[in-house]
C-alpha cells in the first residue's frame, strides 16, 4: 500500500547561521540533509538549497524577504513537506507552516521518523516511541500558547481548571511512564543476555562509526551473515551479533551497533544508551571511518563525543578503521597503504574487495590476547559486593583479612580490571 501511494514532494533547507558556534561547512551538511531525506521511504527531494542568515529570527527563523522568496518557489513547486537541517523552535514552525502551507519537519524530526521506519525489534520501537514522545512534549510548550481551552474547575478557588496543553502534557507523561516500564523489562532481558555471554569466553568485538561508514558491509564480511547494507543514512537500528572465527582460530562476538550522526537528538541517545551501552562491554571497540567522505575528520569527532558521552573512557582499547578505501584516486590509496604514514592503531581496509582485512584481523586477535596483571587490592568489609565479584571471576589469588578489610593479591586481564573499577 505505501507504494501505490504517490512521493510526499519535499524541500531540504540548511540555514547557515554565522552566528552558531558549531557551525559545519554547508555544502557538506546540505548533502547531509538531503541523505537524510532520501532515507525515508516514499519522499521525493524536488529541491534542495542553503539559506545564509546572519541571525536567528525568533519568530519565523528566516527574514521576511527568504521567507516570501521561498513561499513562491514552493508553490511553484507544488511542496508538500520541507525539511529544515537544524533546530526549529516550536512557535517558528507553527509560524512557517501557516506561511507557507506546508508541513515542517526539523532535524531532530526528521531523524525521529527514519528511526521510526528502521525500528525493528521490540526494544527498538519502545526506545523510538519514548524519544518521539519526549520531542512532542517539547512541541507543546509554547506550540499550543494560541489555545485557550480549559476544562474542570469553576474559578471561584485556586484559578482556572487544566488547560490542554497541561492535559496533552500530562497524557504524554503517562505514556512516557508505561513505556519506560515495558523497556525496564526488555533492559532486564537484555541484562541476562549480557551476563550469559559474559560466562562465555569469547571476547566482544563492538563496530561503531558515523552512519553509513561501512559498519554493517564489514559485519556481514567477517560474517558471512545479511545484515541490511545499503548506501543509506541510517540502514542499520538495531543491534546484531555473530560469532566469527580469527585466522588464529580464537573465536570472537562481533557486535555491529547503530550509527551516530552530527547533532543526533538528545531524546536519541537517552532512549538508545541501553543499546549503546553494548560498547561498554566490548573488549575491543572497532571505529569504522568513511575515509572518502569529504567530512570524514568532523564525523570522527562526533562519533568520539557520543562514545565519551555514554562512558567510553579515553583509553579504552580501540582499532580505527579507514573503510571505502577503493573509492579513492590510486595515489591516495597508495598513500593509505603505507603503513608509514599511518598510526599503528589504524587500518585502512575496503570491506567490499576485502583489501585490508588480513591484516585487521590479525591485529584484532593480536589485541585481544589476554595480557595478565598482578596487583594488590584493599577492600573494606562493606565492599562485599565487589569482594563477590572477584571470587565469580576466579582472579583471587590470596585474601589477608584485618580489622578494616581485607587485602588481596589478584591476577586479571587490563578489561577485567576496567569492569571491576566500574562496579
Amino acid at each position: 500500500m505505501e507504494t501505490d501511494r504517490p512521493a510526499t514532494r519535499a524541500w531540504v533547507l540548511h540555514p547557515d547561521i554565522k552566528t552558531d558556534r558549531d557551525r559545519r561547512a554547508a555544502g557538506p551538511a546540505l548533502e547531509e540533509g538531503v541523505a537524510l531525506a532520501a532515507a525515508l521511504p516514499n519522499l521525493e527531494v524536488v529541491g534542495s538549497e542553503v539559506v545564509p542568515l546572519p541571525k536567528v529570527h525568533p519568530g519565523m527563523l528566516f527574514g521576511s524577504g527568504k521567507i516570501e522568496e521561498l513561499k513562491r518557489r514552493l508553490a511553484e513547486a507544488e511542496i508538500e513537506l520541507v525539511l529544515i537541517d537544524g533546530h526549529v523552535g516550536p512557535v517558528q514552525q507553527r509560524n512557517l507552516e501557516k506561511e507557507w502551507s506546508v508541513k515542517i519537519l526539523d532535524r531532530t524530526g526528521l531523524i525521529l521518523e527514519i528511526f521510526s521506519d528502521r525500528a525493528r525489534t521490540n526494544e527498538g520501537v519502545l526506545q523510538v516511541e519514548m524519544a518521539a514522545l519526549s520531542y512532542q512534549r517539547t512541541r507543546l510548550v509554547r506550540a499550543w500558547t494560541h489555545l485557550e481551552r480549559q476544562r474542570g474547575g469553576l474559578g471561584f478557588v485556586g484559578g482556572p481548571g487544566e488547560t490542554q496543553i497541561e492535559a496533552d502534557r500530562r497524557a504524554i507523561d503517562d505514556q512516557l511512564v508505561r513505556l519506560r516500564r515495558q523497556l525496564d523489562k526488555v533492559v532486564k532481558t537484555r541484562e541476562l543476555h549480557r551476563k550469559a555471554r559474559a560466562k562465555v569466553p569469547f571476547p566482544i568485538v563492538a563496530l561503531v562509526g558515523y552512519t553509513n561508514a561501512g559498519k554493517s558491509t564489514l559485519f556481514n564480511r567477517l560474517t558471512g551473515a545479511e545484515v541490511f547494507a545499503k548506501d543509506m543514512l541510517f540502514a542499520t537500528l538495531d543491534p546484531t551479533m555473530r560469532r566469527v572465527i580469527l585466522p588464529s582460530g580464537d573465536e570472537i562476538i562481533l557486535s555491529d551497533t547503530v550509527g551516530f550522526i552530527s547533532d543526533l537528538p538528545t531524546e536519541l541517545v537517552a532512549a538508545f544508551r541501553a543499546t549503546l551501552e553494548e560498547v561498554l562491554d566490548a573488549d575491543l571497540i572497532v571505529h569504522v571511518r568513511d575515509i572518502s567522505h569529504a567530512q570524514h575528520e568532523e564525523q570522527a569527532r562526533d562519533v568520539m563525543e557520543i562514545l565519551h558521552s555514554i562512558g567510553v573512557a579515553e583509553g579504552a582499547p580501540m582499532i580505527e578503521v579507514w573503510n571505502k578505501i577503493d573509492l579513492l584516486d590510486p595515489t591516495a590509496q597508495e598513500a593509505m597503504r603505507n603503513s608509514d604514514a599511518r598510526s599503528k592503531d589504524v587500518y585502512a581496509i575496503s570491506a567490499i574487495t576485502g583489501e585490508g582485512l588480513d591484516r585487521l584481523l590479525a591485529e584484532m586477535a593480536e589485541r585481544l590476547k589476554p595480557a595478565h596483571l598482578s596487583e594488590t587490592l584493599r577492600l573494606a568489609h562493606s565492599e562485599g559486593k565487589r569482594r563477590a565479584w572477584l571470587f565469580k571471576e576466579g582472579v583471587v589469588d590470596t585474601e589477608v583479612q584485618g580489622e578494616e578489610g581485607s587485602e588481596f593479591t589478584v591476577t586479571w586481564t587490563p578489561i577485567q580490571k576496567e569492569r571491576f573499577a566500574r562496579l
